[in-house]
């Protein structure tokens, strides 16, 4: 049995979120702070939970079941509601290292439901509803040393039957290239019925999309710790009910456990529901609100950045010493932070001159970050270094070896898993890099889910079909554009995204659709807390010195974020503020040239330039302009293509 360390902190927020106010027994609902927003929760004759939510008065859940089936005890049938807290302010402030806000603030109104089952165990139910969405989870009470055991989550989000979806399909497990699934990098499924089952057996993965009515509702799961699997929604959903489901047999490593375990006090996930105006959801920062904040520590040495990477376009044969060197040379020239060093590097270049080049890099300002494979026996990867995350003892050892060295942090990748064992290895990896002073990414893997709260030093997860696909295969470059133009509404919502985007140059055998505007467009709709840039030097030589200053500017630390306009698929435009700095981007997901009126008036009569597709999809031009008083900017988006525009306050 993989043993997990219990630790102090999650502890304290477990009773930061326990906390009983006085009892009011009468009422069966809660409110957003600004009352648009109502859940009620029901009790059947036969006991069933089940909650329902209202957004001005119109249905955008039905009644949507509650309940856990535990080894020792049933909380699905037979219920008894034998308490229900008053309404209770719950206010937070928190500062994020990664993300597209730093400065966070949270305000709900928190409702526990207490539950008694036939043997009189209890079951609490905490709600939180703020003014963009509902997010709640369960607790059970109690202080044991005995292990329980969860075998399944009756929780569902029954979505009226003419509503939208907008999902990624769960990749079954041990499929894939070397039995690496699933990883979250699948095509989505658009605009489809929520009666349509995913193509696979595993289902679909957050965070997921609907549209009902006037009215968008991203589902998603926060607060994952050590004593939970993550879960997911079944692949089946009749009359637009989604279950949560769990993970598959094969999702879990170290013959550890695959299904919830733990002790008691348990609280599980967050279930995290932002509802709204495709602004409201798309501009929320609910998935965070709720994680477990941070670990105690100074993580001051943690710092955002960008970062050169030559596997991408160049692949395995050019992880070597002189390509690194003239890749630690292209971060320097481009005022790029970091420079990472991909798979096979123990072997095509060895410590030795890594030291060397992590000393060349100080030189130049540029830290650097090298690739680990995740190792175990749970998949058939072959690219090394492999077998040093497996234990506390070696993971240690190599980070305060290459924390000696000077690198700054670490690609971990290969997991393929959802189940409980997975994800405390995650934990693990993140509390020993913390402790070490190392900043981690993972690929390969699940969904963040919040952790880049809990982990300041996690600076971004892969968890999407990124731009090493459309470098693959020709059938996902055809479909990267609407791809690309959704991911802003679904995975980047509240997550960092390590989707490696930005390639000016044409690739191998690839038909690259994307215009050079879309992809320029990408450094800035794509936040990451590192973001490893795909294009190489030579390509970044071969466009105007108006893009290279561009590429220059962008940031990856924000200030602000602003939903201007778009819809899954088609389009986005997002503006983004870091310091004094505006930067503005908009990608065309289709085929067919737009004409749009963007409402900027959140910087109306402020000055700089924009950058555009020119006569073809590989042209650029640079033009000055001013935002007028009214804040009205009409601007042409060309097929697949994109625009940056650059403001100073």
């Amino acid at each position: 049995m993989f043993k997990r360390k219990m630790i102090a902190w999650m502890a304290m927020i477990g009773l930061f979120y326990s906390c009983q106010p006085s009892v009011d027994t009468t009422s069966n609902q809660v409110s957003s702070p600004d009352g648009t927003l109502v859940l009620t929760v029901a009790l059947s004759e036969t006991g069933n939970a089940s909650y329902s939510v209202t957004k001005d008065g119109t249905a955008v859940l039905e009644t949507s079941q509650l309940g856990v089936r535990r080894q020792d005890g049933e909380f699905t049938a037979g219920l008894k509601l034998t308490a229900s807290s008053e309404s209770k302010s719950i206010k937070d402030s928190y500062t994020l290292k990664v993300g597209k806000r730093r400065d966070n603030q949270y305000l709900a109104n928190q409702k526990v439901f207490t539950f008694a089952n036939a043997q009189d165990q209890i079951m609490e139910v905490i709600f939180q509803l703020s003014d963009d969405g509902v997010a709640f989870r369960y607790h059970f009470l109690g202080e044991t040393g005995e292990q329980k055991f969860i075998t399944d989550e009756l929780t569902t989000f029954n979505l009226p039957n003419d509503a939208r979806a907008w999902l990624q399909p769960c990749a079954d497990a041990k499929t894939g290239w070397a039995q690496c699934n699933p990883s979250y990098e699948e095509n989505y499924l658009m605009d489809i019925s929520v009666n349509q089952a995913s193509p696979t057996k595993a289902g679909w993965v957050y965070p997921a999309l609907f549209k009902t009515g006037d009215n968008w509702v991203i589902i998603s799961e926060a607060g994952l710790d050590k004593n939970y699997c993550a879960t997911r929604l079944e692949p089946k959903s009749p009359e637009g009910e989604y279950k949560v489901g769990f993970p598959q047999d094969a999702e879990q490593i170290f013959d550890g456990e695959l299904y919830p375990e733990s002790t008691l006090p348990w609280y599980s996930p967050w279930r995290v529901l932002a509802i709204g105006s495709l602004k409201t959801v798309t501009e929320s920062t609910l998935g965070t609100d709720v994680a477990t904040p941070a670990i105690a520590g100074d993580f001051s040495w943690v710092e955002p950045g960008r970062a050169s990477w030559s596997w991408v376009l160049l692949k395995d044969d050019m992880t070597n010493y002189p390509v690194s060197k003239q890749f630690i040379d292209y971060a320097s020239d481009m005022g790029w932070e970091y420079c990472l060093i991909d798979a096979l590097w123990d072997t095509q270049i060895g410590y030795e001159k890594i030291q060397e080049l992590v000393d060349y890099a100080a030189t130049k300002d540029v830290g650097l970050l090298l690739w680990y494979n995740s190792a175990g026996n749970w998949n058939e990867t072959f690219q090394t270094p492999k077998d040093m995350m497996l234990t506390p003892e070696s993971r240690m050892a190599e980070f305060k070896r290459i924390k000696e060295m000077g690198v700054k942090g670490v690609k971990i990748d290969f997991f393929g898993g959802d189940g409980q064992s997975v994800i405390e290895y995650y934990h693990e990896i993140l509390t020993d890099a913390a402790e070490a002073g190392i900043m981690v990414n993972f690929h390969g893997c699940t969904l963040p889910r919040g952790w880049q709260r809990t982990y300041p030093n996690l600076v971004s997860m892969e968890s999407i079909k990124g731009m090493e696909f459309i470098t693959f295969d020709q059938k996902d470059a055809d479909v990267a554009v609407p791809h690309c133009a959704m991911l802003p509404f679904t995975r980047n919502v509240f997550d960092p995204m390590d989707f490696t985007p930005v390639a000016f140059s044409e690739i191998p055998n690839i038909k690259r659709l994307s215009s050079n505007g879309f992809e320029l467009a990408l450094s800035v709709l794509f936040v990451s807390g590192v973001q490893h840039y795909a294009e190489t030097a030579e390509g970044m030589q071969a466009v105007p010195e108006f893009v290279r200053e561009a590429m220059r500017a962008v940031p990856v630390k924000w200030d602000e974020t602003v939903f201007v306009d778009g819809f899954p698929g088609k389009q986005v435009v997002m503006a983004r503020r870091s310091g004094k700095n505006w930067f503005i981007a908009g990608i065309n997901g289709e085929t067919e040239e737009k004409a749009l009126t963007l409402d900027l008036s959140f910087v109306k009569g402020l000055q700089g330039t924009m950058i555009n597709d020119g006569m073809t999809n590989r042209d650029l031009v640079q033009d000055q302009i001013t935002v007028a008083e009214d804040g009205q900017l009409p601007i042409i988006l060309k097929p697949n293509g994109g625009f940056l525009i650059q403001l100073s306050e």
